[in-house]
């Protein structure tokens, strides 16, 4: 199946059983970008319904999926292969050349939904992830993740070049609601 083939496949698909989740805009947002990436290995943190783990796997000899959430992962709509149930990439020693994430970004008081929830500001969530990340990323990789202007995107970029990441945003897209932003890390 093809990149053309699974974003059809996923705008086409109407309902969802509650363990699965659905790729979303901003899910597509970051597909545009990374359908292009090649590698030996790619990781792809909150692999939720396996779209971009499924996309990588077409130009990456090896690619992992994690997630926090084990019913997820059980019921991907996009089936794939080596599959993590962790946070972040806390059970990897794996270095990656590419590392994708669509964080849980949005700023909330709680963390009621570890799929979109990102705690206070946006950040507390994500900053954890990165924690976990940044050790997986090989010397010359890349690091993509999106973020939104409803979270303090600022204070997450700030906290991702503090652990000594270059840091670039690649593009944003008006939404309704809120703006997307995609942003490149590397070493």
């Amino acid at each position: 199946m093809n990149f053309l083939e699974i974003k059809w496949l996923a705008l086409q698909t109407k309902s969802f059983k509650n363990d699965e989740y659905p790729p979303s805009e901003d899910t597509f947002f970051i597909a545009d970008y990374i359908e292009n990436e090649k590698g030996k290995l790619a990781l792809d943190v909150g692999s939720g319904s396996g779209y971009l783990t499924q996309l990588l796997s077409e130009n990456f000899s090896l690619v992992v999926g994690t997630d926090i959430n084990f019913a997820v992962l059980k019921s991907q709509t996009y089936k794939t292969e080596n599959l993590i149930c962790c946070h972040g990439s806390d059970a990897l020693t794996a270095k990656f050349d590419f590392i994708v994430c669509n964080l849980p970004y949005l700023a909330t008081d709680e963390v009621l939904d570890i799929a979109t929830d990102g705690g206070l500001e946006g950040f507390e969530i994500p900053k954890k992830i990165f924690d976990s990340v940044y050790k997986n990323l090989e010397e010359s990789g890349k690091f993509i993740f999106v973020t939104s202007s409803l979270s303090n995107y600022q204070k997450l970029i700030d906290y991702v070049q503090k652990l000594g990441l270059k840091t670039r945003i690649l593009a944003k897209k008006k939404l309704f609601f809120e703006e997307l932003i995609l942003v490149e890390a590397r070493i």
